[in-house]
């Protein structure tokens, strides 16, 4: 399969090395004068937990075919978008006239609602999913990361397309374990807030590892903001395995989180690779945004405001 994949972060340079590594041909799309910066690869340092939980290490130079044009008229397969969720709207913006004949993989971390989001480009050629992985690059701009066996998918179809069913069949034979999500949008707002309630004090903590103390005042966070999603509708019974942490009391969960951050070291990888904090700030922002738009009360994302408010 041609894939290409929408800018050169985090998400889109581990999956692009995963699908070349599979066999296939991947090239990446970035802004005119990006190529330059950079460059012709890259390297990678990653935990891979597709076979067992501990991780491999992989050290590698991943050579990157860099394209700064896309015409109407290409070839590709698959486009692969994985972009900040505050740049979502732009990339779709760029790739509406530009879709030819690929699928487009949406796989992304979003809060507005996933239909509206892409209105612009063609229902019938879509597809849903959403990353195992994370990291980020170091000052030397080494991709630092963590990459898990689990996909998920989700579909907005009655039934799964062939174009859908394409590209869960080519994540399998990249060696990775497709998982179904039927209520795909809850789940996806589900993780966006509680991204918000964790990332909050990461902004506090500076990039560094939460406490005991701080994964307490974050569980409790997230308990909160889950009363945001449940207010835009989402039926919070259809996704009790991913709230349970936050379901328990606080202290409960922290401690759970606390053993999995301990234990499980590309977990670890993952959370001290995180460099963006611009994108940590702008889902603190647009999830509080929202809290007060419903009339949600969510004292401990306020609290925290001073270290997002000018996202």
């Amino acid at each position: 399969m041609k894939v290409l994949v929408f800018g050169r972060g985090v998400i889109g340079s581990i999956y692009g090395w995963v699908l070349q590594d599979a066999g296939h041909t991947v090239h990446f799309y970035v802004r005119p004068g990006r190529a330059a910066v950079c460059g012709d690869a890259f390297e990678l340092r990653l935990l891979d937990a597709r076979a067992r939980l501990t991780g491999t290490e992989v050290a590698a130079r991943c050579p990157t075919v860099l394209r700064e044009d896309l015409p109407a008229n290409h070839d590709y397969d698959l486009i692969l978008v994985s972009v900040q969720h505050h740049r979502f709207e732009e990339a779709v913006r760029f790739l509406a006239t530009r879709v030819a004949d690929a699928t487009v993989l949406v796989f992304n971390n979003l809060w507005t609602e996933p239909e509206d989001a892409v209105r612009a480009l063609p229902r019938a050629q879509l597809a849903w999913g959403f990353p195992s992985a994370g990291g980020g690059f170091d000052a030397d701009g080494v991709l630092r990361a963590a990459l898990f066996r689990p996909v998920l998918f989700g579909s907005f179809n009655p039934a799964l397309t062939a174009r859908e069913a394409a590209v869960r069949a080519l994540f399998k034979q990249s060696g990775l374990r497709v998982v179904e999500q039927p209520d795909f949008k809850g789940w996806l707002w589900i993780h966006f807030a509680t991204n918000a309630g964790l990332q909050a004090e990461f902004l506090r903590a500076e990039g560094r590892l939460l406490t005991r103390s701080a994964l307490t005042h974050a569980v409790a966070t997230v308990r909160q903001m889950l009363g945001v999603v449940a207010a835009r509708g989402v039926d919070l019974s259809r996704h009790r395995g991913s709230t349970l942490l936050f379901r328990l009391p606080p202290s409960v969960g922290s401690a759970s989180l606390a053993l999995a951050q301990r234990l499980l070291k590309p977990l670890r990888v993952v959370l001290e690779a995180h460099a963006n904090p611009d994108e940590l700030r702008f889902t603190c922002r647009d999830a509080l945004a929202e809290a007060r738009r419903l009339g949600v009360s969510v004292p401990r994302l306020e609290a925290a405001e001073p270290l997002f408010v000018s996202a």
